[in-house]
């Protein structure tokens, strides 16, 4: 596929140098054509950078992994034509680093940012998932041992089995995969990463997860 990874930090550089690496045709999306960490990244694996619009514009399916607070301001950046109709894998969470470390975590008024996107692009069929866990454990889940989980929010039931195959294709198995039903169900995950960051400031930078057991796994 075509992919857009809008957004140069660690996680949208992980996740693009892991969907390069899977033969997928990436695009990695900055404020600006000169980004240097973007630039940086497309020299080092042979792939295009752009702007948020030249990204999304030329993409069959978008990641969102800007920071929560300004994914909305990027988005419209990168403009509603070319989202429309396209998968948008939102992975963001919106954390206010303000009063130092653990940051806020903000939630938009009446949701997650996941409805905030879909609801300012609603011929976007929006999933959110990836977002409770580190970057390495997103594209490597074998770095966490035994069974832990993975969920999934949206409204599209075909836009959420098209990320379930492309989770799977960064090696998570069907039963790590949750569908938590729509998309209302991630304002749960974006409210978990509250407990996720105190989990990391007892464990430290180790790759950890939360597993959901029943009697069947």
């Amino acid at each position: 596929m075509k992919i857009a990874v809008l957004g140069t930090g660690e996680v949208g550089r992980r996740l693009a140098t892991k969907l390069a690496s899977l033969g997928h045709e990436v695009t990695m999306g900055s404020r600006t054509a000169d980004n240097a960490a973007a630039a940086a990244w497309a020299e080092e694996n042979d792939a295009a950078h752009g702007t948020f619009a030249d990204a999304a514009g030329v993409a069959d399916l978008v990641v969102n992994a800007t920071s929560g607070q300004v994914s909305l301001a990027a988005l419209e950046a990168a403009g509603a034509d070319n989202l429309s109709g396209k998968i948008l894998v939102d992975v963001s969470n919106a954390l206010d680093f303000s009063g130092g470390f653990p940051p806020k975590v903000g939630l938009p008024d009446g949701g997650s940012v996941a409805e905030q996107l879909q609801r300012a692009f609603p011929e976007t069929r929006v999933v959110k998932t990836l977002n409770t866990m580190s970057n390495s454990v997103m594209v490597e889940p074998s770095r966490v041992p035994g069974h832990h989980t993975v969920f999934l929010s949206g409204d599209d039931e075909r836009a959420k089995a098209e990320v379930s195959a492309l989770l799977e294709s960064f090696g998570w198995t069907p039963a790590q995969i949750t569908d938590l039903g729509d998309l209302s169900s991630a304002r749960a995950t974006e409210s978990f990463v509250e407990l996720w960051l105190r989990l990391y400031g007892v464990l430290g930078p180790v790759d950890f997860n939360i597993s959901v057991v029943t009697p069947a796994v």
